[in-house]
């Protein structure tokens, strides 16, 4: 444990002992020499301005002064190694799923964790590359439309832009209310009431044109709704779900299958035969077939009926695209 942990889990316990701690407790606790434990309480105290109370010896107990231990938080940014490793793995994560978009406001924390990983690390600088981010499917998202909508998110604010829809190619102008920011699949969508349909919506922020923050205060919907419209059925296609799904897939792709997290709600169950059947609620279907079509032979749509039926739609005109002859 090098000094910053030893700082950080030393003021942790006083903070959280409701009574005065043993000197043998804190020397086991930090892992070092009787010596050191002294001289971490003595930078605590003197140069970082803690409360502790406590005497010399052996025998003695420290604590934080009544009253004012609750109020007492160290300076600065403190987090052990550990932490400040997985916060750089986060920063690397959005640095490389959406490059530009968060990279350069990022930038400046970046920087300060990673000198303080360094100064963990006796000053080597750490190997960040050994960290990688795949994105698959992004789409590429405008600096100013995700700045925009992103601070109309958090400012409460309502939003007016262009909206091009992907499936239809139709454009429109929206009021909003934004309600959530939300990251699937390596794309950002923003969750918001939509004034002209009065009611609530998923919009693609790639989609979205010429955003611009009203200043009018955004109407806000409650918790409840919005995980019920838009987090009750499968993906991103929200709504009421209109069914539940059953899929069934073979031994081979089970193996993954049963392990995937596919919805909230999902029922997964083991064949005596070895295949797995997975049961989740959906509301467009579109989505949900995209992904089972993943495992091919493997992955099979039982009910219900007419969802059955579009998967076979499906597969015949697929099949029908390799009978035709090559142009």
């Amino acid at each position: 444990m090098d000094r910053y942990e030893r700082i950080l889990t030393l003021h942790r316990t006083l903070k959280s002992a409701r009574y005065p701690v043993p000197f043998a407790q804190l020397k086991d606790e930090l892992g070092c020499s009787r010596a050191t434990v002294y001289r971490d309480i003595a930078f605590l105290r003197d140069a970082l301005g803690a409360p502790i109370e406590g005497g010399e010896g052996e025998q003695a107990a420290f604590r934080y002064a009544a009253g004012e231990g609750d109020r007492f938080e160290l300076p600065g940014l403190w987090l052990s190694s550990e932490e400040l490793a997985a916060l750089l793995a986060l920063n690397e994560l959005l640095g490389r799923s959406d490059p530009g978009v968060l990279a350069g406001a990022l930038a400046p924390f970046r920087a300060r964790i990673e000198r303080l990983l360094s100064d963990h690390s006796s000053g080597k600088s750490l190997p960040v590359e050994r960290i990688r981010v795949l994105a698959s499917g992004s789409r590429r998202l405008d600096q100013h439309v995700f700045r925009t909508v992103a601070s109309a998110v958090l400012a409460r604010q309502r939003l007016r832009f262009g909206y091009r829809a992907r499936s239809t190619d139709a454009s429109t102008e929206r009021v909003v209310s934004p309600q959530r920011l939300a990251h699937y699949r390596d794309n950002w969508y923003l969750d918001a009431w939509d004034h002209s349909r009065d009611a609530l919506r998923s919009f693609a922020l790639d989609r979205i044109q010429a955003p611009l923050a009203l200043g009018e205060a955004a109407l806000d919907r409650g918790a409840e709704e919005l995980d019920a419209h838009l987090a009750a059925s499968y993906g991103i296609f929200s709504g009421a779900p209109k069914a539940w799904a059953t899929l069934r897939f073979s031994p081979h792709a089970a193996r993954w299958v049963a392990d995937e997290h596919w919805h909230s709600q999902q029922q997964g169950t083991r064949l005596p035969d070895g295949r797995y059947e997975l049961k989740l609620p959906y509301s467009n279907s579109r989505e949900l077939l995209m992904d089972v079509l993943r495992y091919g032979a493997d992955a099979e749509v039982v009910a219900p009926v007419p969802l059955r039926e579009e998967m076979k739609i499906m597969l015949q005109l697929a099949l029908g695209a390799y009978q035709e002859p090559r142009p």
